[in-house]
């Protein structure tokens, strides 16, 4: 078989369960080369397939994500790192950056919450000039790979710095000082809701849920962004898509203005608060 025949039988046994079959056998294809996606449709369709390409074909039927199979993930252009300790960048995110660079005051001091895999606040700091942050995560091993990535991009040292902090805990400001951009992805999925297994079984539950309405820890943080912001800084919180008017509500009710911004598909992606 070749890998063009190989490629089309798993698009037919994938197509059950992933509306992006023929990516995906394509990207695991790839994968199993060695090569790029784009090389391997140019080069190497005719070529004999690889014996660890069925093994990556029965992790993905068992719903396991893409992402997780080839350990990294394409954010604004970028790869990251991404293990089961992270939740996957995903695109709707990159409205949160593009808010961002709207925003964003010159050589800006960034402070990215729950950064996982340092997506967010590694892609701010490489698209906005000058600036320099830290990331948070209450997971040790989330922020190992937050580290990985920001070295990988050559930011990791004065410019990103990744530190072990809980905003459930009492004392997890002490010494950040103020930012002129806040960004957040905070848990906010409601805890009854039904998650594709994709998401549900791999991803790590304390990155995905904050309480019956998924508002539990917009509660907790915009309280507290007073005492994070400088004068006429920004924080943008990624949302669901039907929680733009509750969390506006906590964030006016806190003292702060409330913007929301969509994401491509038009529907609420992101709140700014000043």
């Amino acid at each position: 078989m070749t890998v063009a025949e190989a490629v089309r039988a798993a698009s037919e046994r994938l197509a059950a369960t992933s509306d992006t079959a023929r990516l995906d056998a394509e990207l695991l294809m790839a994968h199993a080369l060695g090569m790029a996606r784009s090389d391997m449709l140019v080069r190497a369709m005719r070529e004999a397939v690889p014996s660890t390409f069925e093994a990556l074909i029965e992790r993905r039927i068992a719903r396991e994500p893409v992402a997780y199979i080839l350990g990294k993930q394409e954010f604004y252009g970028r790869d990251f790192l991404v293990t089961r300790d992270t939740l996957i960048p995903r695109g709707d995110s990159e409205t949160l950056i593009e808010a961002a660079l709207g925003c964003a005051c010159p050589a800006p001091r960034v402070l990215d919450l729950g950064t996982g895999t340092g997506a967010l606040l590694i892609t701010a700091l490489l698209e906005i000039e000058g600036a320099n942050g830290i990331g948070i995560d209450a997971s040790p091993a989330a922020l190992e790979v937050a580290r990985a990535n920001a070295q990988a991009h050559g930011l990791i040292g004065a410019r990103a710095r990744m530190l072990l902090r809980d905003w459930h805990k009492q004392d997890w400001r002490d010494d950040l000082g103020t930012f002129d951009l806040i960004l957040c992805n905070p848990p906010y999925v409601e805890t009854s809701a039904q998650l594709d297994p994709d998401v549900r079984d791999h991803e790590p539950a304390s990155a995905l849920f904050a309480g019956p309405e998924g508002l539990d820890d917009y509660r907790v943080l915009v309280p507290q962004l007073r005492d994070l912001l400088n004068d006429g800084g920004v924080a943008i919180l990624e949302i669901g898509a039907a929680q733009g008017d509750a969390v506006s509500e906590v964030a006016k009710n806190c003292g702060f203005s409330a913007e929301i911004r969509p994401d491509l598909a038009k529907r609420p992606r992101a709140v700014i608060v000043r």
